[in-house]
């Protein structure tokens, strides 16, 4: 479970790799998403919120921090915020590390300011301590499952009352459609919409449940935020800066190389940048396919038996039309007559079923544009080789 305060200090840009798979340092190792960034910052400055939408592994999360690094430069008086619900199970975890994502954060950090707040919060029942490095203050909840409600209730009441300027972004946001308890969408938008101080990201990786959350009319969401959708950066764009890296570490990436681990990897960006850190990790000033061809299949061979493991999860006929899409690489008509033919796919009645199965499990996705792929890039390989 991730929660982050912005600016409590600049993280360390002395890294070994500058492919990163995990975190966010700085402008440095992110790659483009310019019209993205954009987008975002002048939606939250203009008192928008934001539904973003992406597969995971696509770098919704990194863009977050992006942005919010972004206002940390030009705004100081914005206070930016960031937790992911993915491992909450029900309301009261969500109050929980709402909670302990932005209480104390908005005061003079005194410990009578703080004593004070831990008055107010009644049902979170609060206790402060302060890091010995950052001097910020962390927070420990005590709430009861059946205050949760009133915890909320408190939560937002602060972040009103401090008048501040305050941009917050919930990860995994569709998590909430599976909590027990009924009306949570209808709670949250009854005190979102009277926040004029606080602005939100909602970020979702889970298409069809976000699109329902916050297109369909008879939901509380519906209209209330600008849609943002992340696809692969562009081939041009993700070439040049990882050449620039190379070079700035006196290596060199031929755009002949950069090209087929992109085309391999659908230039989907958590994949890329693993292929590229283990690239980069090698000791040699230049590098050629077979580079990479070893190392996609050190990591294969990695991962073999967690591949197995999802071949037995699924049914002869899953597994059959899986690989089958795995070795296309990209599906527009899954039922079309020479594709199946191809495959010995028997009936467009178990495809469909078949397909239904896939995507429900999110072992393939669809693409708007494109259609249907694998999702896990290297699980896709290790189905083309079999």
């Amino acid at each position: 479970m991730k929660h982050t305060s912005y600016f409590m200090s600049r993280l360390n840009n002395n890294i070994n790799n500058p492919f990163l798979v995990a975190g966010y340092v700085s402008p440095n190792y992110f790659c483009d998403r310019e019209k993205e960034t954009a987008k975002i910052v002048s939606a939250l400055h203009n008192d928008r919120n934001i539904s973003l939408i992406s597969p995971r592994r696509m770098g919704k999360t990194g863009l977050i921090h992006h942005v919010f690094y972004r206002f940390g430069e030009q705004d100081k008086n914005v206070h930016c915020f960031y937790f992911d619900i993915f491992a909450t199970q029900n309301l009261h975890d969500f109050v929980q590390i709402f909670g302990k994502t932005v209480l104390g954060k908005l005061d003079n950090y005194s410990e009578r300011a703080l004593k004070q707040a831990s008055t107010f919060f009644k049902s979170l029942r609060p206790a402060f301590s302060f890091d010995a490095v950052s001097g910020e203050p962390s927070v420990t909840l005590d709430i009861k499952p059946e205050q949760a409600e009133t915890g909320l209730q408190e939560i937002f009441t602060y972040l009103k009352a401090s008048d501040k300027r305050i941009h917050i972004a919930i990860d995994e946001f569709q998590q909430i459609t599976e909590y027990p308890e009924k009306g949570v969408e209808a709670l949250l938008r009854s005190y979102l919409q009277f926040m004029p101080n606080v602005k939100f990201i909602f970020a979702g990786s889970k298409k069809h449940l976000m699109d329902a959350m916050f297109s369909a009319v008879n939901r509380p969401f519906y209209q209330s935020t600008q849609k943002i959708g992340l696809k692969e950066i562009p081939i041009d764009s993700y070439r040049i800066f990882a050449q620039q890296l190379f070079s700035e570490n006196d290596k060199t990436l031929n755009s002949s190389i950069f090209d087929c681990i992109y085309n391999k990897m659908l230039g989907h960006t958590w994949y890329m940048q693993f292929i590229l850190n283990k690239l980069f990790e090698l000791n040699k000033p230049e590098y050629s396919e077979n580079d990479v061809e070893l190392i996609l299949n050190e990591i294969l061979e990695e991962e073999n038996a967690t591949f197995k493991t999802y071949c037995e999860m699924i049914t002869k006929g899953q597994l059959r039309l899986l690989r089958a899409i795995a070795k296309e690489r990209k599906v527009s008509a899954p039922f079309e007559a020479g594709f199946m033919r191809k495959y010995d796919l028997t009936a467009t009645s178990s495809v469909k079923l078949a397909l239904k199965s896939l995507l429900d499990k999110t072992l393939i996705l669809k693409d708007e544009d494109a259609g249907y792929f694998v999702y896990d890039r290297l699980f896709s390989l290790w189905l083309e080789k079999l």
